[in-house]
């Protein structure tokens, strides 16, 4: 997310991003995707403007593609990730089944 407290948030790192710090970074992207869909969402069904309501869920929509490819690249970039994603899925399938 943007921080415009300092005019300089807008320049490049002065080095290059280890793997590691990639990976964060990414993670960090992918929050922000979610961040964005909750905020469109939330101001598209906070009014009665069909336009608005129409242009945000779109915008909404979008987020969520960019969050998926966001999470394709962490799983070539941290393969180990899909391991933790398969384990909590696993885990509410087995929720699922007991509640049923």
């Amino acid at each position: 997310m943007p921080q415009f407290g300092t005019p300089f948030s807008g320049q490049k790192n002065d080095r290059k991003l280890t793997d590691q710090e990639l990976i964060r970074a990414i993670r960090f992207m992918v929050a922000g995707e979610y961040e964005a869909v909750q905020l469109y969402m939330q101001l598209a069904e906070s009014t009665d403007n069909k336009l608005a309501i129409k242009v945000l869920n779109d915008i909404a929509d979008e987020e969520r593609v960019h969050a998926g490819e966001f999470l394709r690249l962490l799983r070539e970039l941290a393969p180990d990730e899909e391991g933790f994603y398969a384990k909590g899925a696993k885990e509410v399938e087995e929720e699922i089944h007991r509640t049923k």
